[in-house]
Formats: C-alpha cells, structure tokens, sequence
C-alpha cells in the first residue's frame, strides 16, 4: 500500500502540471474565439493564419518561431532559477540590455580578433556584465534589506536610458546617421546552427543552458539549496542548517548572467548591431514564460516556443486574416491567465480530496 501511495505522489506534479495546460488551452482557445467574433474577425481565419506563420513551413518555423524563441529562452531560464530560489527577479530586462552593451562593446575593441577569441570573450562579457548588473539589487537586499522587486525593476529603467545614452553618443556608428552602433566584426557573429536557416547556435546555447540548470537544480547540493530557499527560507536556515545568503547571491548572479548572454546572443545572431529599443519586453515576458513552465528549466524551453510562435504568428494574422497584431498579445495574456486559473483549480481539487 505504502509502495502504491508512494507512486501515486510522485506522479502527481506531472498529473497536475498536465492537466492544467490541457484546461488551459481549451480555456484560452475558447475566449479568444469568442472574443474574436465579437471583434468582426473569423476565428478560424485567424487561429489558420496563426498556425501558418509560425508552423507554416519547415523554414517558417526554424527561422521565424525558434529564432524568436532564443531570447525568452534565455530570460526565462534566467528569471525560473531566480524564483526558485524566491529571488523575485524582475530585471531580466535591464540585465539584458546590460549583457547587449558590453558584448557590443567588447567586439568592437576587437575588429581584428578571430572567431575562436571574439565567440568567448564577448560571451564572458555578456554574462559579467548581466551578474554585475543584477549584483546591485542582490547587495542591496543582503545588506539593506531592501526588497528586489523596486530595486531590480528600476534598474530596468537605469540600463534602459544608459543603452539610450550610448548609442546615441559614444557608441555611436561612425558615420553618426542612425542612433545605433557599428556593425560588430564578423568573427563575433554566431554561427548558422542549420545550413540554409536564420537560427543561430544561440538556440542550441539556450537549450544547453536549460539541460545544465536541470541537472544543477536536481543532482547537486547547491541546487538543493536553491530549491529548499525557495520553499522557505526559515526553514531552510533552521533544518538545512545553512545560510540563505550565498543562495540569494548565486541566484542573482547566475541569473543576471544568463540574461545579459540572452541580450548578446540576439545581437551576435540576430541583428549584429545595438541600437535603441532592442528589447520588445523579453524581460518581460520571461516572467510569463517562467511562471508557465512552473519554473522547469526543461518545461521552459516548450514555453518559450509557444510564446515564440505566438510572436511569429502574429505578422501572419494581421497580413491573411486582417487581426491587429495587437490581439496576439492578448492572446498571450488569456494563456497566462487561463494557466493560472487552472493551476489554481487543479490544486484545490486536489487538496481537498486529500
């Protein structure tokens, strides 16, 4: 009896996890049809033309979902081992912009660097500075005692306005026409991860990044340890009997530093220059993407697919079924919503049947 109980709880997490995002998906297909109706747009036009421009082609999908996934891949790894260890890091966003000029600045240092020095070295950069921006509010929560929501999301605004500051002044291209910067050397451009396509070897970093926090948090003491602060930092500190600061610290660090990698990696594979507004709000969104993974470093890679083919979907509603773009966001919302909603019912189910 005790080996059958014993099965039947381990096994519920997955059960659960499962049926909510089958509750969810019913629940966000139905609103948004309804919606849609009422708006004066085909349901089935729109969900058809969805589908098409993010799953459309082999190629659609390699080099539009995917590609658009890379950077809330990497954020939402980043924001998932935060929150895990209840660091409630909200500055993924500033984290990476911070990650995006130092690996801009770097490359362009090194015009004449080959790819076997430009590829690490800038990536270093990325990450240090991503760790050296979210050590700030880290500080400031160990030491003060400040709370990390404000401080991390102010920092959002203060990387936001130095990214604005420098490619309009010093890093600015040289022929001083656009508030960008020149493009980097290309022995700082990530490499093609299939021939023929738009993805880059960012996607596989991400997806590398995904296995090893898996591994981290499952197979190793620290990891427990993030996982025991997450579930309380009293008890953690009374029966684990060690401190919770070095967790906080390597979470914030590890964590800016996975962000600031998400910000270079979409210049050295995407668009090969900084410049204003790089970021639509994949910090963000990463909050989003995290939570619905239910903070699975392994789940998070599926999230940030959906997500990412939400995005490369929209294009294609707007132009076959005449949706404004817009409506994709509101679909990413009642998908949020519709999640937790479902978390929250599933759970009372089973809590009160035990």
């Amino acid at each position: 009896m005790s080996r059958g109980f014993s099965i039947t709880a381990r096994l519920r997490p997955e059960l659960v996890a499962t049926i909510t995002a089958t509750v969810a998906v019913i629940a966000t297909l139905a609103v948004a049809a309804t919606l849609l109706a009422l708006g004066g747009h085909s349901p089935g036009d729109a969900f058809a033309a969805l589908a098409r421009g993010a799953f459309g082609t082999w190629d659609r999908f390699v080099s539009f979902t995917l590609v658009r996934a890379t950077p809330l891949l990497l954020t939402g790894l980043a924001v998932a081992l935060a929150f895990r260890a209840r660091v409630w890091n909200i500055g993924a966003e500033g984290q990476l912009h911070a990650g995006a000029l130092a690996g801009v600045a770097v490359a362009l240092l090194l015009p004449g660097a080959g790819a076997v020095l430009a590829l690490p070295i800038t990536l270093l950069a990325a990450a240090a500075a991503g760790a050296l921006w979210a050590s700030v509010p880290a500080a400031m929560k160990t030491e003060m005692g400040v709370g990390e929501v404000i401080t991390t999301l102010l920092m959002n605004f203060v990387a936001l306005f130095l990214a604005q500051f420098l490619v309009q002044g010093p890093l600015r291209e040289s022929r001083g026409v656009f508030n960008q910067t020149d493009e980097i050397p290309a022995a700082a451009h990530l490499p093609a991860l299939l021939p023929d396509t738009r993805l880059h070897l960012g996607f596989l970093f991400g997806v590398v990044i995904a296995v090893t926090l898996w591994l981290f948090l499952t197979r190793t003491p620290g990891g427990f340890r993030i996982r025991a602060a997450g579930a309380s930092v009293r008890a953690a500190e009374v029966s684990g009997r060690f401190s919770v600061t070095p967790v906080i610290w390597l979470s914030f660090l590890a964590s800016g530093a996975i962000a600031g990698l998400a910000g270079w990696i979409q210049i050295a594979g995407v668009t090969h220059r900084m410049y204003e507004g790089l970021s639509p709000g994949w910090g963000y969104t990463a909050i989003a993407v995290a939570l619905l993974a239910r903070l699975h470093p392994l789940a998070v890679v599926v999230t940030a697919i959906v997500f990412g083919a939400l995005s490369a979907g929209g294009g294609a509603m707007q132009r076959e079924a005449g949706v404004p773009e817009v409506w994709v966001r509101g679909i990413e919302a009642l998908v949020i919503l519709a999640v937790l909603t479902a978390d929250r019912i599933v759970q009372g189910m089973a809590a009160s049947r035990d």
